[in-house]
């Protein structure tokens, strides 16, 4: 692995951390050492109560090139499916993660970075934002959980004319299309994703983990999802967030889940 982290945290607003892929000179192309950089970040940061939010981006205005297609070259087959599970295994983290994750696409976004851009819960970009999806053109499928994640945002229609069309989708066409949640100048794309990012880290937890789940994982029947949601009220309604949120309705006041007693700042 790299003596250079390539993976740069911080905390840049209250509860929010921040992961930043630091290759500016691939263009922040995401190899093994990112991967796994970016694993071993997301367990400990996920596994930390003050953490409430997460905000995926990369160094110097640039998201990130894609996958690093040197890096592919030449894998026998067991190597190529060790990739893919050691892709998988990041794919769960941000896809299950418990808090709200919001991606900052400044510059280009291809490939890789934009499938764990889709595992995450808000995406923003800037007007002069071009988003990639190269993967036909290198003989590739799809990967990064794209032919699930991009049709869910876009539709199949969509989904399918830019995956096989190959052409960068901008900023403003990601929008209009849903392929991205917010649309501001490419200066305001990284403050703007932490700004959103500290909103949502002021949400119920509990209450957004299992929203958050069962959206990930809808239910097959409605029989199904009526007792999934039997279970998650079940809890919420004895929880002490909905001891505040109810505290704050009747008093006509703004809830405070973060600050009420026995949770973490």
């Amino acid at each position: 692995m790299s003596a250079t982290p390539v993976v740069l945290v911080d905390r840049p607003a209250p509860h929010v951390a921040r992961l930043l892929i630091n290759r500016p000179d691939k263009r922040n192309a995401i190899d093994f050492d990112v991967r796994q950089q970016l694993t071993e970040a997301l367990a400990v940061l996920l596994g930390d109560d003050t953490v409430r939010a997460i905000v995926f981006g990369g160094a110097q205005g640039v998201f990130s090139a894609g996958g690093d297609v040197p890096s592919m070259v030449g894998l026998t087959e067991a190597q190529a499916r060790e990739r893919m599970r050691h892709i998988h295994r990041l794919c769960q983290l941000i896809a299950e993660a418990g808090v709200p994750v919001v991606s900052a696409i400044e510059g280009i976004g291809a490939g890789a970075a934009v499938g764990l851009a889709l595992m995450g819960d808000r995406i923003v970009v800037g007007e002069g934002t071009k988003i990639l999806f190269p993967f036909l053109k290198l003989g590739l499928v799809p990967d990064w959980g794209q032919l699930l994640t991009l049709p869910r945002r876009v539709g199949l229609p969509v989904a399918r004319r830019i995956l096989t069309e190959g052409v960068p989708v901008s900023g403003t066409e990601a929008h209009r299309i849903g392929l991205a949640d917010t649309l501001v100048a490419d200066a305001q794309v990284m403050a703007t994703a932490v700004a959103q990012a500290a909103e949502l880290a002021l949400l119920p937890s509990e209450a957004f983990a299992r929203m958050k789940a069962r959206l990930n994982h809808p239910s097959a029947t409605l029989a199904e999802e009526l007792s999934r949601e039997e279970n998650d009220q079940a809890v919420c309604l004895l929880g002490e967030d909905f001891v505040e949120g109810h505290d704050a309705y009747v008093n006509k006041r703004a809830a405070d889940f973060v600050a009420r007693p026995g949770v973490k700042r």
